[in-house]
C-alpha cells in the first residue's frame, strides 16, 4: 500500500464535460493515464455553474447552457511524480485550466484491497 505524507503537490486540471478523447469523456482519459502511471489518487468534480475564459457561465438551472459544465480533476503525489506525470497530458486536447498547488498531507490511507 502506498504511502504520502507531508510535502507534496495538487495537480488540478480544469475541462468542459463535453470535452472528449477518442469519442469518451477527457477526465475519464486523464484518471485513466494517472492510474496506469500509478499515482496515488485522481478524483473528478463535476460542477454545476461556472464560467471561463469565455466568460459565458454555464449552469444546471437553465436547460440552454447544461452542457460544458465545469469538470475538475484533482490529483494529490509526491512533487517529483506529479511534475513526471505532466508529460502525460502533452498529446490530449486540454483547452481549460491546469494549475499545480504545494499541499501539505496529514492523512493518507487507503483500504484494504479486496484481493488480498
Amino acid at each position: 500500500m502506498m504511502t504520502l505524507h507531508g510535502h507534496a503537490l495538487r495537480l488540478t486540471i480544469v475541462v468542459d464535460d463535453t470535452d472528449t478523447w477518442h469519442h469518451k469523456p477527457l477526465f475519464t482519459e486523464i484518471v485513466r493515464r494517472a492510474h496506469a502511471f500509478g499515482m496515488a489518487g485522481a478524483t473528478v468534480f463535476r460542477g454545476a455553474e461556472g464560467f471561463g475564459a469565455t466568460s459565458v457561465v454555464h449552469t444546471t438551472r437553465l436547460l440552454s447552457m447544461a452542457d460544458d459544465l465545469p469538470a475538475a480533476i484533482v490529483i494529490i503525489d509526491e512533487a517529483d511524480r506529479v511534475r513526471a506525470f505532466m508529460d502525460e497530458l502533452e498529446d490530449l486536447p486540454i483547452s481549460g485550466l491546469i494549475t499545480v498547488q504545494e499541499v501539505e498531507v496529514i492523512h493518507y490511507k487507503g483500504r484494504e484491497s479486496a484481493a488480498t
